[in-house]
């Protein structure tokens, strides 16, 4: 078993199956599915790993549209997290039908070589990363506690290592206040429609004092019904980004007294609930970042480092602080289009993205073998998990 032999069984692995990634790419970008309704998505990339000779189960704890794909029986498990929920209205302007199907190759490509390295190969499919944060809610149902190690790639404009991204939370905003006739007695009502006001208008004043790299942002989803009747119900969705989850902790606190200002100055009752799971900042680990630069570099790729923060956030941040992880990206030709636009996703089926998703497959999995070749590597992988096992059984105290 040499490192060439390894390279050219996954990479001819990939090769083998790359009608079938690419058609799994095209057909979740041309059936896009939102957060939570990803059931088609999941079922198509179920049924290919199924064919290839993974167990997959299917929903996985509370989330019907997740999905766990084994192959190999070793101590050593690693993982590729495939995302494949699109964006209302604009369909795969994210690019996840490129992710998930990178992340499929690349473990296809990996169960090629498992048993000669003593791995398991699992595909985590993770629903609504646009939204409430399905990794977050696989992490709290179990389902990454053996996992070593989590990679995936994510779909951009170039090819990218190490950047990490801001921790972000998202709220859904409620003002409950009292009907009246807008002309003829206004004063009986309570207008909660003038309490977000009060509150866009507290947020905006605070942006000035707001830390360095952080932000407030959100849409108003509810304001009335009718111009003649004071508003008795105003709802709104607002998302508060900072670079690191402690950081994020410190200016929600001070965004959430804007909120609750709309509620004082109009005698409005106001009700904040958390949309999702608060996402944390992302921490690449170095060796799997060297390791997928060098991958990259064989399939004639020359991956840019990234250092400190972008103004995008990811749930793949919380899988990240948990385990070593990678979240590279994997880049083509967009031209000029920026990712969450329509124009982005009318790239998300050319050439170029074809290539991005058997590229990103191979590097992603090369990446994993050199970890798990690497006996320093391995030994720290596998010394994680125990360590990760040990706390949890602490935690649970005595029988």
């Amino acid at each position: 078993m040499t490192p060439d032999s390894l390279h050219d069984d996954v990479t001819r692995a990939v090769r083998t199956g790359r009608e079938r990634l690419i058609a799994l790419s095209h057909s979740l970008h041309a059936e896009p599915e939102i957060a939570l309704e990803e059931y088609l998505s999941a079922t198509k990339i179920a049924e290919l790993l199924d064919a290839a000779g993974f167990t997959v189960t299917r929903p996985l704890d509370s989330l019907p549209t997740a999905l766990d794909a084994t192959y190999g029986s070793g101590e050593l498990v690693l993982a590729f997290c495939a995302e494949y929920d699109a964006l209302p209205g604009i369909g795969h302007a994210c690019g996840h039908n490129v992710n998930g199907a990178a992340a499929v190759g690349a473990a296809l490509g990996l169960a090629a070589v498992a048993d000669r390295l003593g791995v398991t190969v699992r595909l985590i499919g993770t629903p609504a990363e646009e939204d409430i944060g399905g990794k977050v809610l696989l992490i709290e149902a179990g389902v990454f506690d053996d996992v070593a190690a989590a990679l995936m790639a994510h779909a951009a404009q170039e090819d990218t290592v190490g950047a990490s991204s801001l921790a972000i939370g998202a709220w859904d905003i409620t003002y409950r206040g009292r009907p009246a006739h807008a002309a003829l007695a206004p004063w009986e009502g309570v207008n909660a429609l003038d309490a977000l006001t009060v509150a866009q208008t507290a947020i905006g004043v605070l942006r000035q004092q707001l830390p360095p790299g952080s932000l407030v942002h959100g849409i108003v989803t509810d304001g009335g019904r009718a111009p003649n009747v004071i508003p008795d119900t105003a709802a709104a969705r607002y998302e508060v980004r900072a670079p690191t989850v402690e950081q994020l902790t410190a200016v929600q606190r001070r965004v959430r007294a804007c909120f609750e200002a709309g509620a004082l100055a109009t005698g409005a009752h106001l009700e904040l609930a958390p949309h999702g799971r608060d996402f944390a900042d992302l921490r690449q680990d170095p060796f799997l970042t060297e390791a997928y630069v060098a991958a990259a570099r064989s399939l004639g790729r020359t991956p840019l480092p990234r250092h400190g923060s972008t103004t995008a956030s990811t749930d793949m941040g919380n899988v990240s602080r948990l385990l070593p992880a990678i979240h590279p990206t994997i880049g083509y030709d967009t031209a000029g289009a920026s990712q969450h636009t329509v124009e982005f996703a009318a790239h998300g089926t050319t050439p170029g993205a074809d290539r991005a998703v058997t590229d990103g497959a191979s590097a992603l999995a090369l990446a994993a073998v050199a970890a798990a070749t690497d006996s320093e590597q391995r030994s720290r992988l596998l010394s994680g998990v125990e360590h990760r096992r040990a706390q949890r059984q602490g935690a649970a105290g005595p029988v």
